[in-house]
């Protein structure tokens, strides 16, 4: 049997949280394990798994949303900025469509993009990248 969602469960009010923001489609709550205090989470209330299966009609308001949260963590935490961030299916530790929202200010240490990074060969192997990218557009 698979194991209930999580955030569903906090969206239904089954698990306890600390809401930012509890919508009819949107809800904002802290991180239980946050990166910094203040880091939100902002999730579709109805059970979305991932980036791709959010309906279209649905994708401006979700990240409106995300933005005026951005824009309150900002405000209400005198943060210097924000660092907006999703994992789509890997690194995704729950698999409910959410949004990291976390208040930076300047020397706070974090250091985006911990992952290594690498480069092409060639121009033409990053060409190659973009072509294949390219051509799976729907």
């Amino acid at each position: 049997m698979a194991r209930p969602c999580a955030f569903c469960g906090i969206v239904g009010g089954e698990i306890a949280a600390s809401f930012v923001l509890r919508g009819e489609r949107v809800c904002a709550f802290l991180d239980t394990r946050p990166v910094f205090k203040g880091h939100v989470l902002v999730v579709p209330a109805a059970h979305v798994p991932d980036f791709q299966a959010l309906p279209e009609e649905e994708m401006g308001s979700f990240w409106s949303e995300v933005r005026r949260i951005s824009s309150a963590v900002e405000t209400g935490l005198e943060a210097q900025g924000t660092f907006v961030a999703l994992n789509n299916k890997i690194s995704q530790s729950v698999p409910h469509l959410h949004v990291h929202v976390i208040p930076r200010r300047k020397g706070d240490g974090l250091r985006c993009f911990f992952w290594p990074r690498t480069t092409y060969e060639s121009d033409a192997e990053r060409d190659g990248f973009a072509t294949r990218i390219a051509s799976a557009l729907p």
